[in-house]
């Protein structure tokens, strides 16, 4: 399985599709966040917001999308220790 920092990686390189693919494979509630903000990117705001129910989190509390992409890049730098 692809660590997420390096999905989140891909994302920001415009990756979309080849980071989809591989956060589908991933069951967590982090990989859930990145999989919500990949349909964000997307402007399916539908399939985000189920996306953003999975990893526990508030679809209409959400900040930007690069807000979004940062505090999942720290959430990610401070699971690694």
């Amino acid at each position: 399985m692809t660590p997420l920092p390096e999905i989140l990686a891909l994302m920001r390189q415009g990756k979309w599709n080849e980071a989809h693919n591989l956060v589908q494979l991933d069951d967590s509630p982090t990989a859930a966040w990145l999989h919500a903000l990949l349909h964000v990117q997307e402007g399916d705001l539908e399939d985000a917001e189920y996306w953003y129910g999975k990893a526990g989190r508030h679809f209409r509390s959400r900040g930007t999308l690069s807000e979004e992409l940062d505090a999942l890049a720290a959430t990610l730098q401070a699971a690694q220790g």
